[in-house]
C-alpha cells in the first residue's frame, strides 16, 4: 500500500477546489465546504495555499492547462488548417453536451471578481490570451488576409457561444457560431 505523498495531497485539494468552484462558483465554495470534500484538513490546505484566493488561482492556472491541452488536442484532428477553425465549433459542441457543462470557468468566476487587477482575472486573462494567441496561429496557417483580426473574431464566437449554451442550454449554439465563421472565412478569402 503506498502513503498519500504531499503533492498527493495538493493535487486533491487542486481537484477538489476546480470542480466545486467550476460547480458552484467562488462565494459558494467556502473553506469548510473543501475540508470535507476533499477529506482533509483545513491546515493542510494552508501548508500548501496561504490563503483562499491563492487556491482559486491555483486551481483556475491548472484548468487552463488541462483545457487548452484538451481544447488543442481535439481541434488539430482535423487535417487541414481551414478544417481547423471550424472544427474549433465541433470541439465546442462535444464540450456542450457533456456531463457537468458549466460554461467556461474563467468567464464565470471573472463575473465573480470586481477590479480588473483581481488576480482570479488575471488568471481568467491569462487563459483568454492564450487561446486567442492559439487561434492566431490556426488563422495565420490557413492563410487569411488579416489573422489578428479573424483570430479576435473567432475568440468572440467561441465565448458568444460557451455562454448562450450555458445561459439557455442551447448545445447548438457552435453551430451557429460555426457558420458565421464559415462566413467570415468566406469573406476573408474573397478579400484576399
Amino acid at each position: 500500500m503506498n502513503p498519500i505523498t504531499s503533492n498527493d495531497t495538493r493535487d486533491i485539494i487542486l481537484d477538489v477546489t476546480e470542480k466545486l468552484i467550476y460547480r458552484n462558483g467562488i462565494a459558494a465554495t467556502g473553506m469548510d465546504l473543501l475540508v470535507k470534500t476533499a477529506g482533509v484538513s483545513r491546515k493542510s490546505i494552508y501548508r500548501y495555499f496561504a490563503n483562499k484566493e491563492e487556491l482559486i488561482v491555483a486551481a483556475l492556472q491548472r484548468r487552463d492547462q488541462r483545457w487548452m491541452h484538451w481544447f488543442t488536442t481535439q481541434v488539430e484532428l482535423a487535417p487541414t488548417p481551414g478544417e481547423r477553425l471550424l472544427h474549433l465549433f465541433n470541439v465546442l459542441t462535444t464540450w456542450f453536451a457533456s456531463d457537468g457543462f458549466r460554461g467556461c470557468a474563467f468567464i464565470n468566476t471573472s463575473g465573480e471578481t470586481g477590479a480588473p487587477q483581481d488576480p482570479v482575472r488575471q488568471v481568467a486573462k491569462a487563459h483568454k490570451d492564450k487561446l486567442l494567441d492559439y487561434l492566431h496561429t490556426l488563422c495565420r496557417d490557413h492563410p487569411v488576409q488579416d489573422p489578428q483580426a479573424l483570430a479576435r473574431q473567432l475568440l468572440i464566437l467561441i465565448d458568444g457561444a460557451i455562454t448562450v449554451a450555458l445561459v439557455t442550454g442551447d448545445q447548438s449554439a457552435a453551430d451557429h457560431a460555426q457558420e458565421m465563421a464559415r462566413r467570415l472565412l468566406q469573406l476573408e478569402c474573397v478579400n484576399s
